[in-house]
Parts: C-alpha cells; sequence; structure tokens
C-alpha cells in the first residue's frame, strides 16, 4: 500500500534533525534563538501572504522547511538580514511564478539575493559540516528518505553523479591525487544541496528526462563559477541561473 503521509513531513524532520545536530553538536555558528527569529519569520510571512492572497488554509510545511533550510545555508550577525531574508524566501514563493511552479527555489533564491545585496555581511559556511564520513553517511541515508517520498531521487543521483565526474575528471586531468575529489564530495553542504534543495519538485523540471538534463547543467555551471571563475558557492550561484532554463525545458 502506497502512504499517503505528505513527504514534507519528512523533509522538516530530516532538516529539524540535522538543524539540531548542527547547532548543539557541531556547535555551529549559529544560535537556536537565530534559528526560532528566522523560522518565526518565514512563518508569520506565510501566514501573512495567506490573508493577502486569499487562499483557502495557513499551509506551516512549506514555511517550516523554508525556515529550516535557510537557517542551515545563511549566516550573519546581523539579525535584521536574518528577517529579511526570511521574508524574500517567502514572498518569491508567492510572487515569482510560472505556470504553478516556483520560478526559483524559493530558499536558493533568497540566500543569492542577500549575497549579492549584502556581501559584506552574508555568507555560506560551506565547510560547518566537516568531512566526517559518518556525518556524510547519516545525512545520505536521511536524505534518500526524503527524496524518495517525494519523488525525486532521479535528480538528486543524477547531480551527484555530474558533480563527481566533474570533481574526479578535473583531479585527474590536472594530475592531483584522487584523495582531493573525494574529500570535496564528502562535504556536507554539497549533500545538504543535492538532497533538499536542487530536489525541490515545485521548481524542477515535469519530466525525467528534463530534470537530468537540469542536473547536469547545475553541476557544470557549479563547475565553472568555481573552478573557471574562482568564486565561492557555485552551486548556489549556478541553481539560481539554471532555475531560468526550467521553463524552456518544461
Amino acid at each position: 500500500m502506497t502512504s499517503r503521509l505528505d513527504p514534507r513531513y519528512y523533509q522538516i524532520t530530516v532538516l529539524g534533525i540535522l538543524l539540531g545536530y548542527g547547532i548543539f553538536v557541531l556547535r555551529f555558528d549559529m544560535t537556536w534563538e537565530r534559528v526560532v527569529l528566522i523560522v518565526g519569520s518565514t512563518l508569520l510571512t506565510q501566514y501573512a501572504c495567506t490573508q493577502v492572497w486569499k487562499l483557502p488554509a495557513f499551509d506551516f510545511r512549506s514555511a517550516l522547511i523554508s525556515g529550516f533550510s535557510l537557517s542551515l545555508f545563511l549566516r550573519t550577525n546581523r539579525w535584521e538580514l536574518v528577517v529579511l531574508a526570511a521574508v524574500i524566501t517567502i514572498l518569491s514563493k508567492f510572487t515569482l511564478r510560472w505556470k504553478g511552479k516556483h520560478l526559483f527555489n524559493p530558499t536558493n533564491f533568497s540566500v543569492v539575493f542577500m549575497l549579492i545585496f549584502f556581501p559584506d555581511d552574508i555568507w555560506v559556511s560551506a565547510g560547518q559540516w566537516g568531512n566526517a564520513m559518518v556525518a556524510a553517511f547519516c545525512m545520505v541515508g536521511m536524505g534518500s528518505l526524503v527524496v524518495y517520498k517525494s519523488r525525486r531521487s532521479d535528480i538528486t543521483l543524477a547531480f551527484l553523479a555530474f558533480w563527481a565526474a566533474i570533481l574526479f575528471g578535473r583531479s585527474l586531468w590536472m594530475g592531483e591525487p584522487m584523495t582531493i575529489p573525494w574529500h570535496r564530495m564528502q562535504s556536507g553542504i554539497i549533500l545538504l544541496f543535492a538532497y533538499h534543495m536542487i530536489s525541490d519538485p515545485k521548481s524542477t523540471p515535469d519530466s525525467r528526462a528534463g530534470r537530468i538534463l537540469f542536473s547536469a547543467l547545475v553541476a557544470a555551471g557549479a563547475g565553472y563559477v568555481q573552478f573557471g571563475l574562482f568564486r565561492t558557492n557555485g552551486l548556489l550561484w549556478s541553481l539560481a541561473a539554471c532555475h531560468l532554463l526550467v521553463p524552456v525545458i518544461d
């Protein structure tokens, strides 16, 4: 029998566990008070938008996922920017739409927006998870549950395969030891990106072939940003740009 439980509950559980583990075990540079501020802001904005757009009911699940995701990716020392990022995340879901779908992944759009307009105050802690294999396998396992329930495992696995091909192919071409790309693949931020951002069903192509093509474009764009332009956060920049191609792919 097919489970009817909304896959968003699985994602909320996974992101909540990861966030708690990061704050209380890994000691992220993110306090639980800041998380409460982010999540509270996303929920309040979701409620306000529900009233303005006259939706039949307030849905906390999507806003909670956005709040948890934003807490995992975004870093700043200014509380007002945290609130602004939360508001932008939710507003983008209601305003940046195309044929019933999000034009951008809301969290990705918000983070990139803040990086563009507040580059001195906003950053993404790519190395906050470390490279411990235990943590990596834990994140992969929980992420697999989420993407399976949301039927988006194809785009996640395709992206990881393309990204691994780029990393290992570059190291082979450069004559680097294989420990370097393997070390890069163990990054927690890559796993979070693959399982909880690029797999968003509301902002990815409808067909399987389209999703695989989309994952290849995102991986190629990220590789160009990271190794061609020598800029950080290549995955986030590439995903934001490639989202504009989704209507064409569909």
